[in-house]
């Protein structure tokens, strides 16, 4: 790919907070190098979305309604919209430090190859020295995620802050099976073992103005099922591991006997386990025979 030939078209996601979409894309449009084009998918209720849809023209975006099935619907969904060479995922919640978009335009034209992630700060914790306070963490186990051994090649995904060759998702999707949780996780493992290459970019990150009480997304249940689907594909499917994949079936298997004896409620029962297992061996069987575009 010919270095001048880079174009970042930014897949921008929202539901019903029009405020935070137009703190973003104000921040967006200070920058001193623009984005090819900005996508705004917008999953919003009737009541928000006319105000949403201004905000978006208003700072020169394209404005599309969203599928409303869910974030990772609505990923896929901004992503297919994008013409440019690379999609830089984005959160409505996000903003962004000084010649953000510069330092990424770099990174991309020194490998185009590559996805990159970006860590992020929380708009009331910002590092005094670098800016940054989390990176993107890989799937492990029992469902949560840990930093990686390997930040220049890695399985981790930024869910809102990485940047894909736009090629992926004429193939690959994310996972619309639940419309939140940690699916993304599912994403950079399954990109891995096909050869992808993910690094890190420590040369800037997103400031997340993260509301716990805000989120679009507080369901329990989902988060600890997304887990297991994650953790069970990725380690006895995408990068598969004896040992890592057992692990991840026992912890499952014994919060799910906890919870559905009611001794405490992990969120998670046997049901669930057999349920996500029988799903898990679907999307097993379609990865083993390439028929990626059916993963979704």
């Amino acid at each position: 790919m010919n270095v001048l030939e880079i174009q970042i078209s930014v897949a921008l996601v929202t539901r019903n907070r029009p405020e935070s979409l137009n703190r973003c894309l104000k921040s967006l449009r200070s920058q001193s190098v623009q984005p090819f084009e900005v996508i705004v998918s917008d999953d919003s209720d009737l009541e928000y979305a006319t105000a949403t849809e201004a905000i978006a023209k208003q700072w020169d975006c394209q404005y599309i309604k969203g599928p409303k099935r869910g974030l990772y619907a609505n990923r896929n969904h901004a992503a297919q919209a994008c013409k440019g060479t690379h999609v830089r995922t984005m959160d409505d919640d996000h903003e962004f430090p000084e010649d953000h978009f510069q330092i990424l335009e770099a990174v991309v034209k020194a490998d185009p190859l590559s996805i990159w992630i970006l860590g992020e700060s929380h708009y009331d914790q910002i590092d005094s020295t670098t800016g940054i306070a989390y990176l993107p963490g890989e799937i492990q186990p029992r469902g949560f995620s840990q930093l990686p051994r390997n930040l220049d090649d890695t399985c981790a995904i930024s869910d809102g802050a990485t940047i894909y060759p736009r090629a992926i998702f004429s193939s690959h999707h994310y996972l619309e099976l639940f419309k939140f949780g940690n699916l993304y996780l599912e994403f950079g493992a399954r990109l891995k073992a096909l050869g992808y290459r993910i690094r890190y970019c420590p040369k800037t990150y997103i400031i997340h103005h993260y509301i716990h009480d805000k989120r679009s997304f507080n369901d329990q249940k989902m988060q600890q099922q997304t887990a297991f689907l994650a953790a069970l594909l990725t380690y006895g499917c995408y990068l598969p591991n004896f040992f890592k994949y057992v692990e991840c079936l026992s912890y499952f298997s014994l919060i799910g006997l906890i919870s559905t004896l009611k001794i405490k409620d992990y969120h998670f029962n046997i049901f669930d386990l057999w349920r996500l297992w029988i799903v898990g061996r679907k999307y097993q069987e379609l990865f083993n025979k390439q028929n990626y575009a059916q993963i979704i």
